[in-house]
């Protein structure tokens, strides 16, 4: 019947708030009931007057709903120590064990700490801290050392016993008028639940059964046995489970002042009279009700949030009338008040001293008072084992005390996500559980708390489906209710018992803590908790990524020694064959399902089976986040030991698992894709190889003994391809990019899609970066052989051609993938790389004469200058526009610009004329130079400003240069040599007004001002009238004047060789040689137009003019300086010498300003 009303529930209808007012005493008490495996509370049945307790009614100890487990027990009030029952209700509600609840325990238990300074009777509780709760127990001393005399255990606290606290000590029996009370009780509760009443006859048989039980029920030894697990456990399961149900009709989370108790009760509740529930009780008419008593109704009311008492009185088991007393009246009762305030004061002084004594997780504390003293002591079982030199499984709290730290722990782990304030209490409740349990009798909890030491380090966001969550909540022994009869019962007893209150105990030594009075408890806040309930709890949170990892890897492996040592001894693992091969490949995506054991003879679906997946694939996270972290800092011999490792995890992992969960392939895909990241740093860094390889080789004990693991399941080589340290850079770029492949198989086949979506489009990017990698190196292989053929004639060989092809087809699959995460950017330098390698096979094709020259421009060097163009051009287009990606326009832009450079440098420097008419040569020149120009990005501010002006002045200055030669070899067409004189005078112009611009090409404005000059004289040559002569020669000598400009900067750079002649390290940019070539030049020239101009202006037959004599003297005072100049004379005193010459001629041209600020 109990089972058909079970109701689990955070609020029934027992349940509320209510607050008791007594004159001026108040205290606020909210009752929740939690848990409740009785019905909802029916009508009692009123017994008539006179009726006979003594008589047993017809359903006298058949099971009842109503009243719970009492129903089932043979007189409904055994006093059995039940030392375990706050463990049963911890474990059934661990959501509030550790920080929401102050005290677990049995309301019989509460009762009785709360009556300590009104009691004579003897106290005798196990307490135990786990977090910040207490858990409180009965510990019945007597029968403990009756168990002992039996068992042999506990003789170390036997004798401790009785050499401080009793010399001699006996066990009372109580007597039979008292068991003859407690059986009027059952009869009273079972008539109260009989529909009508009244007393039926029971065979004699019955009766004669229950006394017989009455007499063992209190001799039997109700002590669980010390938990010993050298017995088999059973599957499923991490330890027994006798003794640790919880067997209250209801579990109640009672909030007294701001005390929080969660608390087991028996006590019977009825419905009836003007309030929905009230408790029953039975009282000898002949006995006043006393202070104790009233206490004890008083507080089990407010406990179940009962709001009324009915009190049925009899004689000798008469029964003679009923009274109904409200629960807030109890505390008024003649005989017995007492102070709600005082009551109050007494539960928070004890909670206090508990707390700020009981401060050690993981230990039994015993609190004792003696019958009749007023002192109350408190010991560390704990450590008086210890001290005792007995083993700490012979303390049968141990192993309850280990499983609920374990389960509070795991409880909190699965809230972690949502408060990391949480972390190191859960760390101190795994390391204390631990410290409480052998390794060889428990390998499974400290395998597993090992493993949520380990997870409490978050190293990635990839969650695990848990799966390996075991039910540690047990059965056992049963508990029941008992009333206030019990109490005055033991008064009797304690005051005619064995404990000893003739002399005070001769040590104190040993208490933890004393109470020197139980007067002080009812003094308000004589007990404060100052002590820091968890002092050592603060989560070890370093910023340091190695020491967290290291920390973590330490926790995997002793977990996985637990889990080891309980499979097999290493010594009988069967010994791998030598004549079978191990297969090497590279990569699996699932293993076949496992049906035999495993190569450690572990068979799948066991803890161990579970356990050790779980640890793997930590250990492979762990590695995976440091090989990461020394790929960050560079250290990348480091990376590729930490990754491996991790592979080799995942391998063992996967040697072991019927099948990988997509999570498990969505992180292998993460290792594999840094495998290949660090495999291609180690190529980028061919140079540090020998530190690399130091950094490579180093292990240390942790990674051996972790390593040790795994081969006990594994051979851990299916990665050793892939995380091998190679010298060849070809061959590690290939290994690079097998991961990346490797990857993104895993991601495309073995992953669902809406999971991998975003880390597949980073494996393609992977992929196409190495394999644009592979390109460029295949590429620069090429660029390299060709350069060592340089000057000699060949023609293209096979090596290259193929070089040319593997490079081309890494750029094209490089370009696959970006086109399928449509990366517009990273397809535009692909291009652009695939556009240069065009540019080195059209250099391959180039015609080397047999005197070792440079031949005529090749229709294979046309071919692939053109490819280059298109690509390029391509590149652009993928790039749409420069906003966005600035830098990557530029740089195609500037690329493209060179081709077509390039292409007509080539075009006019080696001109095709055994092809092609010098006509079409110009005309493909002129339309490739100014296509470059047409790339050349003139107005944009950037570093390669400079670069295109310096590109424009030079595409004006050749094209000049081009029509000057047009111009001068063209014979015929009037009209066509005009149109190359105004277009080599406009690129002339164009030419001299950028390198003007630029202050780091003098030499080459020099040479175009040059032959600018040389143009004129051209020009002069062919005209007839004298006056014509001389304007053409004046023009010419104002561009002379503008060389004044580029020598001023030629003669700083000369100044700051000489500062530097010293420091033999500094290098100049200025070409000394081309700077004489170039003066050479000049002189010659600038000595030819004075004296034409002297002659034409003297020899003129009209008369000069004042001015035109002021000009002629200084033409004539120039002319003589320049050829009396010594010629042998340092280079910078001639350049000073035609900038003094330059400078007498600047009043008469006054162009030289205006052209040189321009």
């Amino acid at each position: 019947l109990a089972a058909l009303f079970q109701v689990r529930t955070d609020c029934d209808t027992a349940a509320g708030s209510n607050v008791i007012c007594l004159g001026n005493n108040e205290v606020k008490s909210r009752a929740v009931v939690k848990y409740s495996a009785a019905p909802p509370p029916s009508s009692y049945a009123l017994l008539q007057e006179k009726t006979d307790l003594k008589l047993p009614p017809a359903n006298w100890l058949r099971e009842n709903a109503q009243l719970g487990t009492a129903g089932t027990t043979v007189l409904g009030s055994s006093r059995k120590s039940k030392p375990f029952t706050s463990f049963g209700m911890a474990y059934d509600f661990i959501d509030c064990i550790g920080d929401d609840v102050d005290v677990v325990s049995d309301s019989e238990n509460i009762k009785k700490l709360l009556k300590i300074p009104y009691s004579k009777s003897h106290v005798s509780m196990a307490v135990h801290r786990v977090g910040s709760t207490l858990l409180l127990d009965e510990l019945d001393i007597q029968e403990l050392f009756m168990r002992s005399s039996q068992t042999g255990d506990w003789t170390w606290l036997k004798e401790f016993y009785q050499r401080l606290i009793d010399q001699k000590w006996q066990r009372k029996k109580k007597s039979k008028e008292q068991w003859n009370e407690k059986a009027i009780l059952s009869k009273f509760l079972y008539y109260s639940i009989n529909s009508d009443g009244t007393a039926v006859p029971v065979p004699s048989d019955t009766e004669q059964a229950a006394e017989e039980g009455c007499g063992t029920a209190a001799e039997g030894p109700s002590w669980p046995a010390t938990y010993n697990s050298s017995t088999t456990e059973s599957e499923g399961s991490a330890i027994p489970k006798e003794g640790l149900r919880n067997d209250f009709v209801r579990n109640i989370l009672w909030t007294f002042e701001d005390i929080h108790m969660l608390v087991g009760s028996n006590m019977p509740i009825f419905g009836g009279g003007r309030y929905p529930a009230v408790s029953l009780r039975l009282r000898d008419n002949n006995k006043p009700i006393n202070v104790l008593t009233g206490i004890d109704y008083w507080l089990d009311n407010l406990m179940c949030n009962v709001p009324e008492l009915v009190m049925c009185f009899h004689v000798n088991g008469i029964v003679q009338k009923y009274e109904m007393i409200k629960t807030e009246d109890i505390p008024d009762l003649e005989n017995s008040m007492f102070s709600t305030r005082v009551v109050k004061d007494i539960a928070q002084n004890i909670l206090s001293f508990l707390k700020s004594n009981c401060t050690k997780e993981g230990h039994t504390y015993w609190l004792f008072k003696a019958s009749g003293s007023d002192i109350v002591k408190l010991y560390d079982l704990t450590t008086l084992c210890e001290e005792a030199a007995e083993e700490k499984c012979q303390n049968p709290f141990t192993l309850p005390v280990a499983v609920l730290l374990y389960k509070v722990a795991s409880n909190m782990m699965l809230k972690k996500s949502q408060n990391r304030k949480n972390y190191g209490t859960i760390r101190t409740l795994l390391l204390n559980c631990i410290k409480l349990l052998d390794e060889e009798r428990h390998p499974q909890i400290i395998a597993s708390a090992h493993y949520m030491l380990a997870e409490l380090f978050q190293l990635d966001d990839v969650s695990e489906d848990e799966g390996n969550g075991e039910s540690l909540r047990g059965g056992g022994s049963e508990d029941s209710y008992s009333d206030e009869e019990e109490e005055e019962e033991e008064e009797e007893e304690d005051e005619s018992c064995s404990y000893s209150t003739s002399s005070e105990p001769q040590d104190d030594s040993k208490a933890v803590a004393v109470i020197k009075s139980v007067g002080e408890l009812s003094v308000p806040e004589k007990y404060k908790s100052t002590h820091q309930i968890r002092p050592n709890c603060a989560f070890p949170v370093s910023q340091d990524k190695e020491e967290k990892c290291r920390l973590v890897l330490s926790y995997v492996l002793k977990g996985l020694k637990a889990v080891d040592n309980s499979i097999k001894k290493e010594s009988d693992l069967p010994a791998a064959d030598p004549s079978t091969p191990i297969p090497l490949k590279l990569f699996h995506l699932v293993r076949p399902s496992l049906k035999v054991t495993t190569r450690s003879g572990m068979l799948p679906g066991t803890w161990q089976h579970r356990m050790k997946l779980q640890l793997f694939l930590k250990a492979s996270k762990a590695y995976f986040v440091l090989s990461d972290a020394a790929t960050n800092l560079l250290k990348y011999g480091r990376a590729l030991r930490y990754i491996k490792l991790a592979l080799q995890c995942h391998d063992g992992y996967c040697s072991i698992s019927g099948g990988l969960h997509p999570q498990v392939l969505l992180f292998h895909c993460q290792c594999l894709s840094l495998c290949g990241d660090v495999q291609l740093m180690l190529a980028q860094n061919a140079s540090n190889r020998a530190a690399y390889l130091e950094e490579y080789n180093y292990q240390t004990k942790d990674d051996q003994e972790i390593l040790h693991c795994l081969h006990r399941e594994s051979s851990c080589q299916a990665f050793s391809m892939a995380t091998d340290l190679a010298s060849d850079p070809e061959y590690q770029l290939i290994v690079s990019s097998k991961c990346y492949e490797a990857a993104h198989d895993l991601l495309t086949s073995g992953v669902p899609k809406d999971l991998g979506q975003e880390q597949l489009g980073q494996v393609l990017k992977r992929l196409g970066n190495i394999r644009n990698e592979m390109g460029v190196f295949y590429m620069n292989q090429a660029a390299a052989m060709q350069a060592e053929k340089q000057g000699v004639r060949r023609s293209v060989c096979v090596a290259e051609q193929e070089l040319w092809k593997k490079s081309f087809s890494c750029f094209e699959k490089g370009m696959q993938d970006f086109n399928a995460i449509s990366d517009s950017v990273n397809t535009a330098l692909l291009l652009c790389n695939i556009g240069r390698l065009m540019r080195i096979c059209a250099q391959a094709h180039c015609v080397t004469t047999s005197e070792h020259s440079r031949g005529e421009f090749s229709p294979g060097e046309a071919l692939y200058y053109n490819k280059a163009i298109d690509y390029y051009q391509r590149a652009l287009k993928s790039l749409g526009c420069r906003e966005g990606h600035s830098a990557v326009w530029d740089s195609v832009n500037w690329e493209l610009s060179t081709t077509y450079f390039t292409l007509a440098t080539l075009l006019q420097d080696y001109a095709p004329l055994s092809r092609k008419a010098q006509e079409q040569i110009e005309r493909e020149v002129t339309e490739s130079m100014m296509k470059s120009l047409r790339y050349c990005d003139l107005q944009t501010e950037s570093a390669r400003q400079p670069l295109y002006q310096y590109r424009a002045a030079t595409i004006h200055h050749r094209l000049a240069s081009m029509y000057h030669s047009c111009y001068r070899n063209q014979v015929g067409d009037e009209s066509v040599r005009k149109q190359h004189k105004a277009l080599a005078e406009q690129h002339y112009s164009k030419a001299v007004r950028l390198f003007i611009s630029l202050s780091e090409a003098p030499c080459e404005l020099l040479r175009t001002l040059l032959e600018r000059v040389a143009f004129a004289e051209f020009t002069m040559a062919g005209q007839n009238s004298s006056a014509v002569k001389l304007k053409t020669l004046t023009g010419a000598l104002e561009i002379m004047c503008e060389t004044r400009h580029a020598f001023k900067l030629i003669h700083k750079e000369l100044l700051e060789q000489q500062e530097k002649a010293s420091d033999s390290s500094s290098s100049s940019e200025l070409n000394t040689e081309e700077v004489v070539k170039l003066t050479g030049i000049f002189e010659p020239s600038f000595s030819f137009l004075l004296l034409q101009l002297i002659k034409l202006s003297t020899a003129s037959k009209r008369k000069l003019g004042g001015k035109e004599e002021e000009q002629v003297k200084i033409y004539k005072n120039v002319y003589s300086r320049l050829l009396r100049a010594e010629k042998s004379v340092p280079l910078i005193q001639r350049v000073s010498l035609f900038m003094e010459l330059l400078d007498q001629l600047k009043p008469t041209t006054g162009s030289d300003e205006a052209r040189s600020s321009s």
